[in-house]
Order: C-alpha cells, then sequence, then structure tokens
C-alpha cells in the first residue's frame, strides 16, 4: 500500500512545515502535502489545538513523510520550524461579514509578521511559499521581517499566485467547450494576487483561443480576476476558495521541490517575487509597465536549487493586455506600500 500511495522511498530529506495547518488551506493542504512522495518530514502547526488531530489523522495515510503536530504551547512553532527546508504559510483568517478590507489586512498582517520572525530565527534558509491573503501585501511583510533580521535572500521567498493560473487553465478550456482539456492549457498569469492586479496574458494562450471574440476575452479576464467571489458567492457567505487554493499551493510547492532538490531543469512557474531576485529579468519588465519601477510582480520564473534561477521575458502583450498592466501596476504600487509601511510603523 506504501508503494501504491507515495512511491519509492525518498532519497533525501525533505521536511516541510505547514503554517495555519488547522484552516479551510491548511487542513486539505495537509492531506495533499502527505500524500507527496518527497517529503520525508511533515510539520503542522497551528494556534487551535486541533491541528495535532489533524497530524494524527493524516498520518495514518501510508506515505514516506512522518507527520507532527504542533500548537502554540510549549515553542510549538520553533519545533515546528526547526530544520525546516520549505515553510508554506496559508494561515490567516477570511474576511467575514461587517469586516472591512483595512480590518482583514490588519489581522492576517500581524499573523504574516509574527510567522516570519520566527522563520527568521529558526529556519532562515527555508524556502518561503506565502498564500495568506493580501498576496500583495503579505509578501512584502515577509521580506521586510527578514530584511531586518540580516537574513534575506529574495531567491527564496515566494508568492503563491498559481490559483489564478489553474483558474485560466480551466476557464479558458471551458470558453471553447474543451472543459475535459483545461490541464493541457498554457495561460501565463503575471501582475498580483488579487482583482485588478490578476493579468491573464490569455493573448498567449497555448493552444491559442481561436474563434474567441474581444468581448468573450474581456468577460473571460474579469472572471479569472475575481474567480474568487464565485467561490464565495456560491458558498453563501459561509466560505472562500480554500480547495482549489490548496491544490494550487500543493503543484507549486511540488514544482518547487522538483527544481530545489530533485535536480530537475526547465521548471517553469509563475509567481509573486521580488524582482531583484534576477535583476536582469526585472529590466525586461520595465517595457512593459512604462518605466514604472515595482518591486514585486507576478513573472515566470525558473526554478532551480536556490529558487529563484531566472525570470523569464512575460513576451508581448495584446492591446487590451496594456490597458490591463497600466491598472495592475497602479493597484499594486499602493498594496506594496502598504505591506512595507507596515512592517516599519510595527517593528
Amino acid at each position: 500500500m506504501a508503494q501504491a500511495m507515495g512511491g519509492k522511498e525518498p532519497t533525501k530529506k525533505i521536511k516541510a512545515a505547514l503554517l495555519g495547518a488547522a484552516g479551510g488551506i491548511g487542513q486539505p493542504l495537509a492531506l495533499l502535502l502527505k500524500q507527496s512522495p518527497h517529503l520525508t518530514d511533515l510539520a503542522l502547526f497551528d494556534i487551535a489545538p486541533v491541528v495535532k488531530g489533524v497530524a494524527v489523522d493524516i498520518s495514518h495515510i501510508s506515505t514516506p513523510s512522518i507527520v507532527t503536530g504542533y500548537d502554540k504551547e510549549d515553542d510549538g512553532l520553533v519545533k515546528a520550524l526547526t530544520d525546516a527546508d520549505i515553510v508554506v504559510i496559508p494561515a490567516g483568517v477570511p474576511r467575514k461579514p461587517g469586516m472591512s478590507r483595512d480590518d482583514l489586512f490588519n489581522i492576517n498582517a500581524s499573523i504574516v509578521r509574527d510567522l516570519a520572525q520566527s522563520i527568521a530565527s529558526t529556519c532562515p534558509k527555508a524556502f518561503i511559499c506565502v498564500i495568506s491573503n493580501p498576496v500583495n501585501s503579505t509578501v512584502p511583510i515577509v521580506a521586510e521581517v527578514l530584511k531586518k533580521a540580516g537574513v534575506f535572500d529574495p531567491k527564496r521567498l515566494f508568492g503563491v499566485t498559481t490559483l489564478d493560473i489553474l483558474r485560466a487553465q480551466t476557464f479558458s478550456a471551458e470558453i471553447i467547450g474543451q472543459s475535459n482539456a483545461s490541464s493541457t492549457f498554457n495561460v501565463p498569469v503575471i501582475g498580483g494576487h488579487s482583482g485588478v492586479t490578476i493579468l491573464p496574458l490569455l493573448s498567449q494562450s497555448k493552444p491559442p483561443l481561436k474563434g474567441v471574440s474581444q468581448e468573450q476575452i474581456e468577460a473571460l479576464t474579469k472572471r479569472i480576476q475575481f474567480g474568487g467571489d464565485e467561490v464565495v458567492q456560491a458558498k453563501a457567505g459561509a466560505g472562500s476558495a480554500t480547495l482549489s487554493m490548496a491544490a494550487a499551493g500543493f503543484r507549486f510547492v511540488e514544482r518547487l521541490i522538483d527544481a530545489a532538490f530533485n535536480g530537475k531543469s526547465g521548471v517553469v512557474e509563475d509567481s509573486y517575487i521580488l524582482l531583484k531576485a534576477d535583476a536582469s529579468g526585472s529590466k525586461e519588465l520595465l517595457k512593459h509597465t512604462d518605466n514604472v519601477e515595482l518591486d514585486y510582480f507576478s513573472v515566470p520564473v525558473e526554478l532551480g536549487p536556490e529558487g529563484v534561477k531566472k525570470i523569464l521575458p512575460i513576451g508581448e502583450l495584446s492591446e487590451y493586455e496594456q490597458t490591463l498592466m497600466k491598472k495592475a501596476v497602479e493597484e499594486l504600487k499602493g498594496n506594496i506600500v502598504k505591506g512595507v509601511s507596515f512592517v516599519e510603523a510595527k517593528l
């Protein structure tokens, strides 16, 4: 059974720490990570004590990784992070009725800041995958905390925007009546990870979206940008996109493991990163942003042993996509400043 579920035993020790493992994203992501044939250790942390039960539950799955659960008692966070090679952060709260976006930001920003401080002191060389919203601001928060601790490596910090790619693939296949072929679509999605900052490059879709009108392109773009609203409405306000986000997070982690630990070459994923992680790649982006410099942007990234190996060109944009770029850049500037300012004010 172990062979069927998890394949052969991993040849390298790889520990992943999942922070916020008892939440709506955390639990299904923990389940998926347990099924990875590459992990040898999986540490689950949450302030909710039920996380220990989650750990016991998925530990019954016959795959190679040993699962441990930690809550906030007895230095649980430090224990979860000790010797971690990869840290995945879905921790945070969803927006609730009556809660403003500022309320949500302040809560999640504080959570992410505190987790980043523990990462800085416990496993500063780990690859960090940030899922906690708003990603456009939480990734800069993690970076600023690590900078202040003197341990920041921009090649090892990623904002997980993969759900936007999955939606682009799925919705693009649906619009031409090939929903069963969604996994064969390749649609780059750049920019950020909320609303108008999400920029799907439908003009670069492979295979091309033949026979699709400009009106359909614009409707499809909006659906990709605001796909999360579909889920919230369908759940009648009782939840958000947790299961699809878990699937997206798992895909990114597996791809990162392939490139960073398993020696696989040519691994490319779009991710929200500090552009200084590859200075040559960030310069190429300027021609698309009217020379407006941004510190962070979701771009196609070739992954490697150190994390970011190379930022790849985003290619030519259609006239419509150029207008979307201007909106994305303007919104992103404020999002980034908000994250950096939060750390400056609170530390």
